[in-house]
């Protein structure tokens, strides 16, 4: 990162948790190895996937 950037003030944003939530399912282990087939092929992270 360039050494112009100030983040020393920066603080989070207050929606982010909002955004997602994250959760505990049980899904098959083919449909896993589906999405990370997947994931592989697109370079897309296979959670991304899933949530797509």
């Amino acid at each position: 990162m360039l050494d112009e950037y100030d983040f020393s003030h920066a603080r989070k944003n207050p929606y982010a948790k909002l955004l997602k939530k994250q959760i505990t399912i049980n899904i098959d282990v083919s449909t896993v190895d589906y999405f990370k087939d997947m994931s592989s092929d697109n370079g897309i992270p296979y959670q991304t996937l899933i949530n797509l």
